[in-house]
Protein backbone atom coordinates (compact mmCIF):
# COMPACT_ATOMS: atom_id res chain seq x y z
CA UNK A 1 0.00 0.00 0.00
CA UNK A 2 0.88 3.50 -0.82
CA UNK A 3 -0.38 6.42 0.44
CA UNK A 4 -0.46 10.17 -1.27
CA UNK A 5 -0.73 13.41 0.33
CA UNK A 6 -0.69 16.39 -2.20
CA UNK A 7 -0.06 20.04 -0.62
CA UNK A 8 0.05 23.26 -2.34
CA UNK A 9 -2.84 24.45 -4.23
CA UNK A 10 -4.10 27.78 -4.01
CA UNK A 11 -5.01 30.56 -6.32
CA UNK A 12 -2.07 32.46 -8.49
CA UNK A 13 -2.28 34.90 -11.19
CA UNK A 14 -1.56 34.59 -14.64
CA UNK A 15 2.67 34.66 -15.29
CA UNK A 16 2.59 33.67 -11.25
CA UNK A 17 4.62 30.67 -10.04
CA UNK A 18 3.28 27.77 -7.22
CA UNK A 19 4.70 24.44 -6.42
CA UNK A 20 3.12 21.38 -5.43
CA UNK A 21 3.89 18.47 -2.96
CA UNK A 22 3.50 15.23 -2.77
CA UNK A 23 4.08 13.39 0.48
CA UNK A 24 4.75 9.58 -0.22
CA UNK A 25 4.07 6.91 2.44
CA UNK A 26 4.12 2.99 3.18
CA UNK A 27 6.13 0.66 0.89
CA UNK A 28 8.02 3.42 -1.31
CA UNK A 29 10.19 0.31 -2.63
CA UNK A 30 7.17 -1.23 -4.31
CA UNK A 31 7.30 2.72 -6.41
CA UNK A 32 8.74 2.95 -10.22
CA UNK A 33 7.63 5.80 -11.55
CA UNK A 34 5.27 8.57 -10.02
CA UNK A 35 3.42 11.98 -12.12
CA UNK A 36 1.18 14.94 -11.51
CA UNK A 37 -1.90 14.47 -13.63
CA UNK A 38 -4.52 17.18 -13.75
CA UNK A 39 -8.48 17.49 -14.55
CA UNK A 40 -10.27 20.95 -15.42
CA UNK A 41 -13.84 21.27 -14.97
CA UNK A 42 -15.53 19.09 -17.49
CA UNK A 43 -12.35 17.47 -19.07
CA UNK A 44 -10.72 14.27 -18.55
CA UNK A 45 -7.70 13.46 -16.27
CA UNK A 46 -4.41 14.12 -17.87
CA UNK A 47 -0.75 13.96 -17.38
CA UNK A 48 1.09 16.67 -16.30
CA UNK A 49 4.49 15.33 -15.84
CA UNK A 50 6.05 12.12 -15.07
CA UNK A 51 9.48 10.97 -13.60
CA UNK A 52 10.73 7.26 -13.58
CA UNK A 53 13.51 6.04 -10.97
CA UNK A 54 16.00 6.35 -13.36
CA UNK A 55 14.98 10.45 -13.06
CA UNK A 56 14.04 10.52 -16.54
CA UNK A 57 11.00 12.74 -16.88
CA UNK A 58 8.52 13.63 -19.22
CA UNK A 59 5.70 16.36 -19.77
CA UNK A 60 2.87 17.12 -21.66
CA UNK A 61 3.72 19.46 -24.57
CA UNK A 62 0.95 22.14 -22.67
CA UNK A 63 3.31 22.89 -19.90
CA UNK A 64 6.94 21.97 -21.38
CA UNK A 65 9.58 24.36 -20.16
CA UNK A 66 7.33 26.01 -17.64
CA UNK A 67 6.68 22.63 -15.19
CA UNK A 68 9.58 20.91 -13.61
CA UNK A 69 8.82 17.62 -11.83
CA UNK A 70 11.54 16.05 -9.44
CA UNK A 71 11.70 13.93 -6.45
CA UNK A 72 13.26 14.17 -3.02
CA UNK A 73 16.16 12.22 -2.05
CA UNK A 74 14.49 9.63 0.14
CA UNK A 75 11.81 9.47 -2.70
CA UNK A 76 9.46 10.63 0.33
CA UNK A 77 8.37 13.71 -1.59
CA UNK A 78 7.28 14.17 -4.89
CA UNK A 79 7.54 18.29 -6.23
CA UNK A 80 5.87 20.30 -8.96
CA UNK A 81 7.45 23.20 -9.49
CA UNK A 82 4.86 25.69 -12.31
CA UNK A 83 6.34 28.65 -13.62
CA UNK A 84 4.25 31.41 -15.87
CA UNK A 85 0.96 30.25 -14.90
CA UNK A 86 -1.73 30.55 -17.41
CA UNK A 87 -5.63 30.41 -16.56
CA UNK A 88 -5.85 27.02 -19.05
CA UNK A 89 -3.41 25.55 -15.93
CA UNK A 90 -6.48 25.65 -13.67
CA UNK A 91 -7.17 22.31 -12.52
CA UNK A 92 -7.49 19.86 -9.57
CA UNK A 93 -4.02 18.49 -9.75
CA UNK A 94 -3.49 14.84 -8.66
CA UNK A 95 -0.24 12.77 -7.22
CA UNK A 96 0.06 9.24 -8.78
CA UNK A 97 2.33 6.32 -8.05
CA UNK A 98 2.87 3.50 -9.87
CA UNK A 99 3.63 0.60 -8.00
CA UNK A 100 5.50 -3.03 -9.30
CA UNK A 101 5.21 -5.64 -6.51
CA UNK A 102 6.08 -9.68 -6.86
CA UNK A 103 3.34 -11.77 -5.70
CA UNK A 104 5.09 -15.32 -5.40
CA UNK A 105 8.94 -17.30 -5.98
CA UNK A 106 8.20 -16.84 -9.78
CA UNK A 107 8.45 -13.67 -9.92
CA UNK A 108 5.01 -12.79 -10.79
CA UNK A 109 4.48 -9.47 -10.38
CA UNK A 110 1.40 -7.04 -10.11
CA UNK A 111 0.80 -3.43 -11.15
CA UNK A 112 -1.10 -1.02 -9.19
CA UNK A 113 -1.78 2.36 -9.50
CA UNK A 114 -2.20 5.04 -6.48
CA UNK A 115 -3.82 8.60 -6.19
CA UNK A 116 -3.84 11.64 -3.84
CA UNK A 117 -7.00 13.24 -3.22
CA UNK A 118 -6.13 15.93 -5.17
CA UNK A 119 -4.96 20.24 -4.76
CA UNK A 120 -7.03 22.59 -6.34
CA UNK A 121 -4.89 25.39 -8.94
CA UNK A 122 -6.58 28.01 -9.62
CA UNK A 123 -4.72 30.59 -12.11
CA UNK A 124 -6.64 33.92 -12.65
CA UNK A 125 -6.30 36.27 -16.02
Amino acid sequence: QVQLVESGGGVVQSGGSLSLWCSVSGSISTIKAMGWYRQAPGQERELAAHINNEGTTNYADSVKGRFTITRGNARSTLYLQMNSLKPEDTAVYFCNAETLRVVNVEGATVKRDYWGQGTLVTVSS
